[in-house]
């Protein structure tokens, strides 16, 4: 904590509310650009399949590569919160970009589903570095009553990210091949790595102003826990003997299963089903993460403004309404475009409306903040590496029973509806 004396959050001083919007920004902007490391497998999957200019993978195959990157990067979640907490934020965030961009460009050079699937493991196990060390970055300068505006901003940038990824490695993969797609979009990141470190900073002590006196009791206890058992493991044990939050983690594994099925699978479905070619797959299936880009802000704006900083209400109503549109997914023809475009935004808002992220921050405190980022998101993506698994067995053993893969998800949002009742947040 800072030597200077913490204070209220509206008795702060100016100069603290600029630097906490600088450090928002910053963070926001470069995770726009992050995912071209990390999911930039999705939109160009049709092509690494192909039998003749890609290396002819099967379904199994894609669900393996998937799920490396999902579980390299749910292993890296569960050291790279707590490792950035003792050496710092920006630093781990830097390392992490830079090692994206590397094993990126190695993975460019596969020939086989094993020489793809142990590099792009590795790049989601170093991307990991970049969210948990962020996110407790951002809760040093942001208490909980204006946490969820905060992190909906940072939903807003993922989105974006998955927009920007979907565009610009589709764009890539279409017009210079599949390669090039691995090879030179992650470079970007590497230059807004420094961006981060240079223009952020971990804690309002390193630019000589005050903490924030944390007013919100659902947040204040955790802060309040004796520092000698922060030490060491101590964050890990704290988090995972609470019971709310581990619940609140296995929602988001749950939630994790649809978010990711469906940005794994739809582009695949609707290019073999509905029989789009791969432009037309690719302007289609970007409306999913067009909605995951919209609807986080608004969520957090509700959260706070509306609901006192209540996150349950939003990730009940999310559950609901996604569980609805993928029913209707289930059903209808792929080759209704029309219909399939209403359905990917709607689903993609009604996903993006779920603030879990937050909820984690909000329960752990910003000291644990990093950890219980970490392990959140840890449980998200094992999950996810799960789906990529058993949907892509399903898919290939089955003859392709695409009704019954959206019908699982919708009844995983059903399931995580009644879970996440029990969490009072």
């Amino acid at each position: 904590m800072s030597s200077v004396k913490a204070q209220l959050y509206s008795e702060l001083p100016k100069s603290f509310h600029q630097w906490k919007w600088r450090v928002l920004l910053a963070f926001s902007f470069f995770y726009l650009f992050l995912y071209l490391g990390r999911f930039n497998f999705w939109p160009i999957a049709p092509l690494v399949k192909d039998p003749i200019d890609g290396l002819g993978l099967s379904n199994i195959e894609v669900g393996i590569i998937n799920a490396m990157l999902l579980w390299g990067f749910g292993l890296g979640d569960l050291i790279h919160g707590r490792l950035a907490e003792n050496y710092g934020l920006r630093l781990w965030i830097l390392i992490g970009a830079i090692l994206t961009a590397v094993f990126n460009v190695i993975t460019s050079f596969a020939t086989s589903a094993l020489t793809m699937a142990i590099p792009f493991g590795l790049a989601g196990f170093v991307n990991a570095a970049c969210w948990a060390p962020g996110i407790s970055m951002i809760s040093q300068w942001w208490p909980r009553r204006d946490r969820g505006m905060a992190m909906g901003i940072i939903g807003t940038a993922a989105g974006g990210a998955m927009l920007m990824m979907w565009w610009l490695t589709g764009l890539v993969g279409a017009e210079f091949g599949w390669r090039a797609a691995f090879r030179y979009p992650p470079l970007i990141i590497i230059a807004l790595g420094f961006l981060v470190y240079f223009v952020a900073r971990d804690r309002p002590s390193e630019v000589g102003l005050p903490e924030y006196i944390e007013e919100d009791s659902v947040s204040a206890t955790p802060e309040a826990i004796d520092p000698e058992r922060l030490k060491g493991l101590g964050p890990y044990k704290e988090l995972m003997s609470n019971s709310r939050f581990v619940l609140a983690s296995h929602v988001k594994g749950l939630e994790n299963v649809v978010r990711y099925g469906l940005t794994t699978w739809v582009p695949i479905y609707y290019f073999e089903e509905g029989g789009l070619s791969i432009e037309s797959t690719i302007f289609l299936t970007i409306l999913l993460p067009l909605g995951y880009l919209i609807a986080p802000p608004i969520s957090g704006m509700i959260s706070d403004r509306m609901l006192n900083s209540a996150r349950r209400p939003m990730v009940i109503a999310s559950c609901a309404i996604s569980s609805v549109v993928l029913v209707i997914i289930a059903f209808a023809p792929p080759v209704n475009i029309t219909l399939g475009a209403i359905l990917l935004l709607v689903g993609g808002l009604s996903m993006g409306m779920s603030p879990m992220s937050t909820l984690a921050v909000d329960i752990a405190g910003r000291r644990m903040s990093g950890t219980a980022s970490g392990l959140l998101d840890a449980h998200g993506y094992a999950y996810a590496g799960l789906q990529a698994i058993v949907f892509s067995v399903l898919l290939d053993m089955s003859g392709s029973p695409w009704t019954l893969v959206f019908l699982i998800m919708a009844g995983t949002r059903v399931l995580s509806g009644f879970m996440i009742r029990t969490v009072k947040v």
